[in-house]
């Protein structure tokens, strides 16, 4: 199937050929030779990635409003996460997730700032051994912190990160909740000494249990991070460029 698409790209025009006939052989051997660079370019073609162990659907296949918000998503960012691909092998559960996502990790409600949200996720799917979050969140965390290694220390380990005192208690009270732990009142009381209140320990716990339940889906799933965020927030945006490119 890739072949066929490659040569039909790359496929001489008939008026091409006509020319062949009537000039002569060196048409003929300009023909040829496109024809066997697509050839070529079909052999070396590397196969479809694998971004999930079940079944990626066709967007003609999924329902509207999920083609919609994909390619909204597409449009803004420049590339449509996995997970959105993945999560739509069952279209009921992939509304309730992002519902739940986007009411967890987009509010205007509470303390805590996008980048603080980021760097839980980043930190309890360390734990988690969630390559897919860890890879994504961290991506985030770096656009919304603008500190472009924060999020590799906490990977490593968030007690010897470079944190606020405000983060590290953010942070043990979330990895209490991703352990399992029995929360007690001194959590609260940790939390509230740098300025969350009961509220904010609901979110901060929200964060950390949706994201135990999305790093096990990837593992059934063996989701798989776009190769975009890899390399997201890690060096500054030459702004000096993009004026003189706004100016053209």
């Amino acid at each position: 199937m890739a072949n066929n698409i490659f040569l039909k790209l790359l496929r001489v025009p008939a008026s091409t050929q006509f020319a062949c006939l009537r000039s002569g052989s060196s048409l003929r051997k300009k023909a040829a030779a496109l024809t066997a660079a697509g050839s070529r370019l079909s052999c070396s073609s590397p196969p479809p990635e694998k971004i999930s162990r079940y079944p990626i659907p066709y967007k003609k296949d999924l329902p509207y409003d999920i083609v919609v918000l994909m390619e909204e998503v597409e449009s803004k960012g420049g590339f449509l996460p996995n997970v959105f691909k993945v999560l739509s092998h069952r279209p009921a559960e992939f509304r309730a997730f992002f519902a739940y996502y986007n009411e967890l990790m987009n509010k205007d409600t509470g303390r805590l700032t996008k980048a603080e949200r980021e760097l839980i996720v980043v930190a309890t799917s360390s734990y988690n051994k969630c390559l897919y979050c860890v890879v994504s969140h961290g991506a985030l965390h770096r656009i919304y912190s603008k500190k472009p290694t924060l999020s590799d220390q906490v990977v490593v380990n968030y007690k010897n990160a470079e944190l606020t005192p405000r983060e590290h208690a953010m942070l043990d009270f979330a990895m209490a909740v991703c352990r399992s732990d029995t929360i007690t009142d001194e959590h609260f009381r940790s939390l509230e000494e740098v300025g969350f209140d009961r509220e904010d320990a609901w979110d901060i716990a929200a964060i950390a249990a949706f994201f135990a339940m999305s790093n096990r889906l990837a593992h059934l799933t063996d989701m798989r991070p776009n190769l975009e965020f890899f390399n997201m927030g890690r060096v500054p945006r030459d702004k000096s460029k993009n004026k003189a490119e706004d100016d053209l």
